[in-house]
């Protein structure tokens, strides 16, 4: 068995590769979801926008980034992944250049939304990618670790530096940043997917018979997946809310929120550190106790310092749980795997905070019963996850 399952990952070299890709290109890409509070100003001063029009090109711009996964399934296993990356870095790079330009909003929000299937084109690549490592947890750590660093960059470093500046200015910096990416393009296997015989989910099956039918653990993974993204969303979208509801100002819940990218960025480069392991159930179990702590924590109007521990709970929770959740996508197996967890992670981003706003309008401002929804939504990802986990073998 242990020769089947190892001739299904990529070796060493073929890993460092794929990390350096993943790297690379999560941390240039997912800053389309990172700026979005950096630049909603200057895009509403500039084109003179109302916050429904705002709301408007954000969701699209966002929605087209997660609907990228709709094509992806007829041309991932057909086509040479560095060709892909190639095509849509410089449809990214071109978007990018052209929305500084763009004086029509209607022009714009085409922009963007081009910009964006481009964008989450690549990182069904990265997410795929991931999967074909032989330690997918370290994997889709680098994934999340690099996000967040460029989230920290972006928190302290663009507000000074493009303050003065137009929105052009930071469209055309996003399309230098994509520039830069192209040279480790080549560090990938362009034909890993249209290779005979790289299939795990077929090398899979036949090693695990005993397994349960990879159809049910594949929904019930998405299933884990997507109230995972439900839940967190649905809290962390209304977090300065909840801080001003129990009176703590907004300077101070601001300060708090910032802290807590710390140990946001802690937790994926310990899970990144300890990468894939038998103890993986017990990792997620871990991180999933202090999710459901995290929202235990908010209920009542939280004071300054339980809404700080909250907060930073919350934070560390979430991206501990996503690598090994991640990971455990993969082992179900299937070329559209990651593909398929790619819809669920958008899917979730727009239905959680939308759920949580309908709650909280429907108790007259009230945010029991929003947390309420979430803290269940922990408890059913933390069962799907837990369904769909290998079993340890000796």
């Amino acid at each position: 068995m242990t020769t089947l399952l190892t001739s299904a990952r990529p070796k060493t070299g073929a890993d460092r590769g794929i990390y350096t890709y993943i790297a690379v290109f999560s941390a240039v890409l997912y800053m389309v979801l990172l700026i979005a509070p950096v630049i909603a100003g200057k895009l509403a001063a500039q084109f003179d926008l109302a916050p429904t029009e705002l709301g408007m090109l954000f969701s699209l711009e966002l929605g087209a980034f997660s609907l990228a996964t709709v094509p992806a399934y007829l041309w991932l296993n057909r086509t040479n992944l560095r060709t892909v990356t190639y095509v849509c870095t410089a449809v990214v790079i071109a978007g990018n250049i052209v929305s500084g330009f763009l004086d029509s909003f209607a022009l714009l929000v085409l922009a963007r939304v081009v910009t964006s299937l481009a964008a989450g084109s690549i990182t069904v690549i990265i997410l795929t990618l991931s999967g074909k490592t032989a330690n997918p947890s370290r994997a889709f750590g680098v994934f999340v670790v690099f996000q967040l660093l460029m989230g920290a960059i972006i928190l302290f470093g663009f507000p000074l530096l493009y303050a003065d500046s137009t929105v052009a200015a930071i469209y055309w910096t996003m399309a230098a940043l994509a520039l830069c990416c192209l040279p480790v393009v080549r560090m990938i296997d362009g034909e890993v997917l249209r290779r005979p015989g790289d299939d795990d989910a077929a090398a899979l099956r036949s090693a695990r018979v005993d397994r349960p039918a990879p159809k049910a653990r594949f929904a019930v993974g998405l299933a884990a997946v997507l109230l995972f993204y439900v839940s967190l969303s649905g809290v962390w979208s209304f977090m300065a809310q909840l801080s001003g509801a129990a009176g703590i100002d907004l300077p101070t819940s601001s300060l708090i929120l910032a802290i807590a990218t710390l140990p946001g960025i802690a937790a994926p480069l310990i899970a990144t550190f300890l990468g894939d392991s038998p103890k993986r159930r017990w990792f997620l179990l871990a991180g999933y106790a202090g999710l459901g702590t995290g929202v235990a924590l908010l209920f009542g109007a939280p004071g300054v310092i339980r809404f700080a521990m909250a907060a930073m709970i919350f934070k560390f929770a979430w991206t501990f749980i996503l690598p090994y959740l991640l990971s455990s996508l993969t082992d179900i197996g299937g070329r559209h795997v990651m593909n398929s967890t790619n819809l669920m992670i958008g899917s979730g981003f727009a239905v959680g905070p939308m759920a949580s706003g309908m709650l909280i309008e429907s108790s007259g401002g009230g945010f029991g019963a929003m947390l309420a929804f979430s803290a269940a939504g922990v408890l059913l990802s933390l069962a799907c996850a837990m369904a769909i986990q290998r079993p340890v073998r000796r």
